[in-house]
């Protein structure tokens, strides 16, 4: 499968992104990156049966200007819409804090975080997305969400000893496309995870068009 990937940001360089995602490249999936925002655009993401984002609303890691503008987010959706997936990993739910149309497509938004400490994250047993999966405790940013969506499909949660228990992933769809979101992700050992590997993999599978 190839995914095209939207990351890095000023507290979220690409190649955290770039090093969790390495080890799927000998599992038959490959990627394409867009990492200045300089460079979208809507017609760029018709190639791709999946799209990651994992980026908040910076243009790049060295230029804080936002880059999610109405058009942007009526791209993503009409995509969605249209039959693709949308991965939300980490900083991507950042976005629908000022971007109520990318909001509402993801489901839930960022508020905020307590310093960096040992997050443990626990799987629902039985949902197709944790297949595999077992709870596993990593240094993270222990993101704290605003769930919208009262009919999104909670598969993950999220735990520490900073901050009350989270829903940490969640699956949504919007026409005929579908949404996953991951909250966790900030440093690369996280995504080296074994657990979260397959959390990757299981959810660029469930995101793929079934056609």
């Amino acid at each position: 499968m190839h995914v095209l990937v939207i990351c890095d940001d000023f507290w979220h360089p690409s190649s955290t992104v770039r090093q969790g995602l390495a080890p799927l490249e000998s599992q038959g999936y490959s990627f394409t990156w867009l990492e200045n925002a300089k460079d979208w655009s809507a017609a760029r993401l018709g190639g791709f049966p999946v799209t990651i984002l994992a980026k908040s609303d910076n243009v790049s890691a060295t230029d804080q200007t936002p880059w999610i503008t109405p058009d942007v987010e009526n791209a993503l959706l009409d995509y969605v819409r249209g039959g693709h997936g949308l991965l939300v990993i980490h900083s991507g739910t950042v976005g629908g804090q000022r971007c109520p149309t990318l909001r509402a497509l993801v489901g839930g938004v960022f508020v905020s975080h307590p310093k960096q400490c040992p997050v443990t994250v626990i799987p629902r047993q039985g949902h197709p997305l944790t297949t595999g999966v077992a709870a596993f405790t990593e240094t993270d940013e222990h993101y704290q969400m605003q769930l919208d969506d009262a009919q999104a499909s909670v598969f993950l949660t999220s735990e520490s000893g900073s901050a009350p228990r989270q829903p940490a992933g969640w699956t949504r769809s919007d026409g005929a496309g579908r949404v996953c979101v991951l909250t966790p992700g900030h440093n690369a050992a996280v995504w080296l995870q074994p657990g979260f590997q397959r959390l990757l993999i299981n959810a660029l599978s469930w995101c793929a068009p079934n056609d």
